[in-house]
């Protein structure tokens, strides 16, 4: 692994043959090799980015009172605002908060014998004394999904497969899902997990942070590469599901975010790319299928083909007080810890 991330300027795409040849290349060594990159030329504006980080700030600017107002604790969706030290990633707590949002839908209450992941289709919270939080999210949501579709699509083409194989399982009711995102500076503990070494459930994530570091990758070799933030670029990552979908040809790749040295404040915004709940991945044909190592075996980190199985043992883990409070019946039936 190199010092620094790979760049993909994804305008290339639609540059000449030869143009669009090095995207390729360029696109399928930093997938399969690095498993993140900065992503340039995606055609969200500087000033759009710079509306959206007003608000962040804005939202965590609202008295305490006013975030609670909205605390996933009420939501058996797991949306809404979690609180500094609330979430856990391995088991320990992170340091930071958020106010997690998704496609706006109307609860989904599973019927018996039905997943228990169909909790997590479900309406978001909004806070009274932000109101264009809404419209500021959910543009965003729309936004990212369509910059997300097009790299998904250039991505599979990259590695021979076919750009549109995975459009069914994104087709009707995707679980498109955002993070606002704060780290206050460091814990009293001195711990500094801001959050915690994870993968991303999906299949790609985009990142958008504001000029703080503290993001770092985990190289195949263990090393640790840190990830500054790279002006008018999004930081992409591989999901679980891509690792599933070539058979580890591609890697979801560990990585964490160590907190902000004493009081000072990181604002991110992670936009989650996921497929249907019930969306079952089957393997991509590609011409690189045999030298796939296979997907990573981990007992305390299954991987499953079907989405929502994926999903929801994240959300149960991460947020054990709303999993107790509503989910007491899923914890049973498949603890995690």
């Amino acid at each position: 692994m190199n010092d620094k991330l790979p760049v993909i300027d994804l305008s290339a795409a639609s540059g000449t043959p030869d143009e669009r040849a090095r995207f390729h290349e360029a696109l399928h060594a930093a997938a399969r090799d690095v498993g993140f990159f900065h992503l340039t030329g995606h055609g969200i504006t500087d000033d759009e980015t710079a509306e959206l980080m007003r608000t962040v700030r804005a939202f965590f600017a609202l008295p305490e009172a006013d975030r609670l107002a909205v605390s996933n604790l009420n939501s058996p969706h797991f949306r809404g605002y979690t609180r500094i030290g609330d979430e856990r990633t391995g088991g320990s707590q992170d340091w930071r908060d958020q106010i997690d949002i998704g496609a706006e839908r109307a609860p989904r209450v599973p019927a018996p014998g039905e997943p228990g992941y169909w909790w997590l289709d479900g309406p978001n919270q909004w806070p009274a004394a932000l109101p264009g939080l809404r419209t500021a999210a959910l543009g965003w949501i729309d936004r990212l999904s369509a910059v997300a579709e097009r790299l998904l699509h250039e991505l599979l083409t990259a590695i021979g497969a076919p750009a549109g194989f995975y459009d069914d399982a994104f087709a009707d009711r995707p679980h498109l899902h955002l993070k606002l995102v704060r780290y206050p500076g460091s814990a009293p503990d001195g711990s500094g997990q801001g959050v915690g070494w994870h993968k991303d459930y999906g299949f790609l994530t985009l990142l958008l942070t504001d000029e703080v570091g503290g993001l770092q990758v985990e190289g195949p070799d263990g090393s640790l590469l840190d990830v500054p933030p790279l002006p008018g670029a999004f930081v992409i990552n591989l999901g679980e599901l891509l690792e599933v979908a070539t058979d580890g040809y591609l890697k979801a790749t560990n990585h964490r975010v160590v907190s902000p040295p004493g009081t000072r404040e990181r604002y991110s915004v992670p936009f989650f790319y996921n497929p249907r709940l019930d969306a079952r991945i089957e393997p991509v044909p590609f011409p690189h299928a045999d030298r796939a190592p296979g997907v990573t075996q981990d007992a305390a980190n299954p991987l499953f083909a079907e989405y929502g199985r994926n999903e929801i043992k994240g959300w149960l883990r991460a947020h054990p007080a709303v999993a107790e409070r509503h989910h007491r019946d899923l914890l049973e039936a498949a603890p995690v810890g």
